[in-house]
């Protein structure tokens, strides 16, 4: 591991696991197409679309049976994992390091 990618983690991913577990502000009318956002795009995020974004990823790689249970610390890992991988892989699509963490 690189002393640069240890240091952004290192930031970032605090960052990260408070915007999946903060209460998001009033939504806007902006829209994220999901399918065309890399994981650059998704780092530079705001907080509050980082944590629609995040929250919608849990919600979509769930089991369709699941309980509707929001679980905070599976939630905050899955944040981490996906800003370790994001950092490391800027110009992939975000759905595609998702696919490849979560599905």
């Amino acid at each position: 591991m690189t002393r640069r990618f240890t240091a952004v983690t290192t930031l970032l991913a605090p960052t990260l696991v408070a915007a999946a577990l903060g209460f998001a502000s009033p939504a806007t009318a902006e829209k994220i197409d999901l399918s065309t956002t890399t994981c650059k795009q998704f780092l530079t995020s705001s907080k509050d679309d980082i944590t629609i974004t995040l929250a919608w990823l849990d919600a979509y790689y769930k089991d369709e049976d699941a309980p509707p249970v929001i679980d905070s610390d599976k939630l905050a890992a899955n944040a981490v994992k996906l800003a370790e991988y994001c950092a490391a892989n800027p110009t992939i699509g975000l759905i595609t390091a998702a696919d490849k963490l979560f599905d």
